[in-house]
């Protein structure tokens, strides 16, 4: 069976147009239905798909998104590689609104949500670098030959929501190391590799985080209006991200599960 895609982007606020025409699909998962419709288009020779991870209405808040079910039909329609785009709010002074960050470490300080597939058994998947190395390296050779100032490392914390951290709460974000916070980044990225998928985030830094800016906590009518203010730059560096993806993949991701006996059948 063809690949219906082999690149997706699981986008959210403000990316819901990122792929002109195609069609739309609605893979079948034991994992219920994905967050919307997906769609599958081509992109510079490229069969790609996007997922709007919030749905195009933005029905499902972060800790509701149907995680295990996106990722699953992704796998299913042939996809191995993902960019996930995401706004993120800044825990240091330095990293202000508009800024692109390429993280390289998550903390996970979510709860309650569905995040593996492993529900028997005994099968522990290495997560210690969550994102793909030829991803990250794709992504950073992009952006500095179009010239976009991109902070090339980052710790992502992330948290439940849908409420905003508290002052107290982002600085202590802020003194274990994280440098974005969001709450969408986990268990997107631990279910990728569970299924031994390439996974590359971006963030884009829509605010600084309360306990960085003493003035005013977060808005989300602000994290609308710097995503929308930004959404251009993000769309033409995914669009040619895409272009320049690898082909083959030589990372270490395809080999996630080697030697682990696990309950699933890959997709």
């Amino acid at each position: 069976m063809t690949a219906a895609a082999d690149i997706a982007v699981i986008g959210g606020s403000g990316l819901y147009s990122l792929l002109d025409g195609g069609y739309e699909v609605r893979p079948d998962t034991p994992y219920g239905a994905a967050s919307d419709a997906i769609t599958v288009g081509e992109v510079a020779g490229r069969r790609v798909a996007f997922l709007p991870r919030h749905g195009r209405d933005h029905r499902h808040p972060p800790h509701r998104i149907p995680y295990r079910a996106n990722l699953w039909a992704l796998r299913a329609l042939g996809v191995r590689q993902i960019l996930a785009p995401c706004a993120v709010g800044g825990l240091t002074a330095g990293l202000g609104p508009g800024s692109f960050v390429l993280p390289d470490q998550l903390i996970d300080r979510t709860s309650g949500r569905e995040r593996t597939y492993v529900d028997t058994g005994a099968a522990h998947v290495n997560f210690a670098d969550p994102y793909c190395p030829a991803g990250r390296q794709t992504v950073r050779d992009t952006a500095a030959a179009t010239g976009l100032d991109l902070t090339g490392t980052g710790t992502m914390v992330v948290i439940d929501g849908p409420r905003f951290s508290t002052r107290a709460e982002s600085r202590w974000y802020a003194a274990c190391g994280g440098t974005v916070i969001n709450m969408t980044g986990a268990p997107e990225a631990a279910l990728a590799r569970e299924l031994a998928l390439c996974y590359t985030t971006i963030a884009l830094v829509t605010d600084l985080d309360a306990g960085v800016d003493g003035d005013h906590g977060v808005t989300l009518d602000e994290v609308f209006r710097v995503f929308k203010d930004n959404t251009e730059r993000m769309r033409a560096l995914l669009l040619t991200t895409i272009a320049n993806l690898p082909g083959q993949r030589d990372c270490p991701c395809p080999a996630a599960l080697d030697g682990l006996q696990v309950a699933f059948d890959l997709p």
